[in-house]
């Protein structure tokens, strides 16, 4: 199987960007046409499950789905389970599209009664935007997410409807194109405007139409999608959790495909601030605690942790350097944030094979970097970390970039290293 899989390169091309795959321009570790691909060579046998423990944008479960393959997707972000739902839309859903969108905005209007003072909304829109954008929020919510998501027990956004989430995707975006002076170095995420700077406006007619019209573009796209598909997709299962503690039924899952957080100190839950916003009636959830909570989180952990021998040499080494390096705060901060990201990879990687059948392949894309001057490696790290749960190499391919998203950040001149990336994609077997 493993020399039979055609593993194409996991960079996401900007021209990938459009259509139905431009609705969700959220970092990904490797575009459709890449998990699609690969999980078609693996030539699995019917009803064989496929997990994507960080499934981020939903591209693994989409990709299965297409194939008819069942698939299982776990992500601890509220956003991105809303995003990966979504996704999952089936073309026969797009007509009535548009017309549930018009109907949804019918009588809009907005309201600073159900605006709170603490509304997230408020970091980057006046009042009057703000509340307009809630009430929408508000109609989607009360037209379109019923009780098997609003339980007596609590939201379980991991249920919600394809429908609602589409709409929510929907006014994601209109959300980011009003909030487009506020992008980031990274094009696709927005920062958290300072105190000093004015907020945003926009009238009530410039949301509702940018919002009917995004629902609109939305169908147009779906229709397209259905000429691509052929025969029935199968089942995704999308699970709001946390790779580190929650355990699958063992020997439950015939292929792993994922790309977990790189180790860059990128605050995954910060490229969802807007979207965890407009989700904020929905979520009980401060987005700083999320940030902590999840791998590669820029945040000391609140707990001690012990570098693990089990972790290999490869991370002792260069956990090591990172503690003796003569830098401000490597010593600290940042050897203890590094700490919490192994930590984490290691117990996730325990419950993956654990939950893989014997034989079962799993394929994880990771990408190598640098702490200052020192190279991590992560791709070895990674191997190393694996074989200590059981899950052996079988075939490693390598894919170089002159750019990463590291370095973007100026001060990595004052470095001598490479400007560039290795994204390798690891295919391991549990054995």
């Amino acid at each position: 199987m493993f020399d039979s899989l055609v593993i194409e390169s996991p960079k996401r091309a900007s021209h990938v960007q459009s259509g139905w795959d431009g609705f969700f321009p959220y970092y990904a570790g490797y575009p459709e046409s890449f998990a699609r691909t690969l999980l078609k060579s693996a030539a699995l046998p019917k009803r064989a499950v496929v997990l994507d423990p960080w499934n981020g944008s939903g591209t693994t479960t989409f990709s299965a789905s297409q194939l008819g393959l069942e698939s299982r997707g776990f992500d601890l972000n509220p956003a991105m389970i809303v995003i990966a739902r979504s996704r999952l839309l089936p073309p026969s859903e797009a007509d009535s599209l548009e017309p549930l969108a018009r109907d949804a905005i019918n009588g809009v209007r907005a309201d600073h009664r159900i605006l709170r003072p603490d509304d997230p909304l408020l970091w980057w829109f006046e009042q009057p935007s703000a509340a307009l954008v809630r009430a929408l929020e508000r109609r989607i919510r009360n037209q379109l997410v019923g009780n098997s998501t609003l339980t007596r027990e609590g939201v379980k956004l991991d249920h919600i409807s394809g429908f609602a989430a589409t709409f929510y995707v929907a006014l994601f975006s209109v959300c980011r194109q009003m909030a487009a002076p506020f992008r980031s170095s990274n094009p696709t995420w927005l920062r958290k405007p300072k105190a000093s700077e004015a907020r945003l406006k926009a009238d009530r007619d410039s949301i509702l139409n940018a919002f009917v019209l995004n629902v609109r573009n939305m169908a147009a796209a779906l229709v397209e999608r259905r000429k691509e598909m052929q025969g029935e997709h199968a089942a995704a299962e999308l699970q709001l959790a946390d790779t580190t503690s929650t355990v699958l039924a063992e020997s439950s899952i015939d292929m792993v495909l994922t790309s977990p957080p790189y180790c860059t100190r990128i605050d995954y839950s910060a490229a969802t601030r807007i979207e965890l916003a407009v989700l904020h009636p929905l979520i009980d959830l401060k987005m700083e605690d999320l940030g902590r909570q999840m791998i590669g989180s820029t945040r000391v952990p609140d707990h001690a942790i012990n570098v693990d021998p089990a972790w290999g040499s490869a991370c002792e080494g260069f956990l090591a350097a990172v503690k003796a390096h003569p830098s401000k705060a490597s010593s600290g901060y940042y050897y203890k944030t590094h700490l919490d990201y192994f930590e984490k990879m290691a117990r996730s990687l325990t419950n993956i094979a654990m939950a893989l059948k014997p034989a079962g392949a799993a394929v994880v894309v990771v990408q190598d970097s640098y702490y200052k001057d020192i190279h991590n490696d992560l791709p070895g790290i990674t191997t190393e970390m694996a074989a200590a749960v059981g899950l052996r190499l079988r075939r490693r391919v390598d894919f170089e970039f002159k750019r990463s998203m590291a370095g973007i950040n100026p001060h990595t001149r004052a470095y001598k290293r490479t400007t560039g990336a290795v994204e390798a994609v690891l295919c391991f077997e549990k054995g």
